[in-house]
């Protein structure tokens, strides 16, 4: 099996203002447009959710 997995850390202080800003752009919906057919998320994951979380295995600061 092969996982795509994702990390971000966010710096701002409007979350989801930026995340609408950005769900509405252009770009972005083409991409994800080319990337979603592609991805088949986690059964266990929580409702509305399209990632699923993952057990952190290492910290680095």
């Amino acid at each position: 099996k092969h996982y795509l997995f994702s990390y971000f850390e966010y710096t701002g202080d409007d979350f989801a203002g930026d995340m609408a800003k950005m769900a509405a752009d252009p770009t972005t919906q083409k991409w994800w447009d080319v990337c979603e057919p592609l991805q088949v998320p986690f059964e266990d994951r929580a409702e509305g959710e399209w990632w699923t979380a993952m057990e952190e295995v290492f910290h680095l600061d």
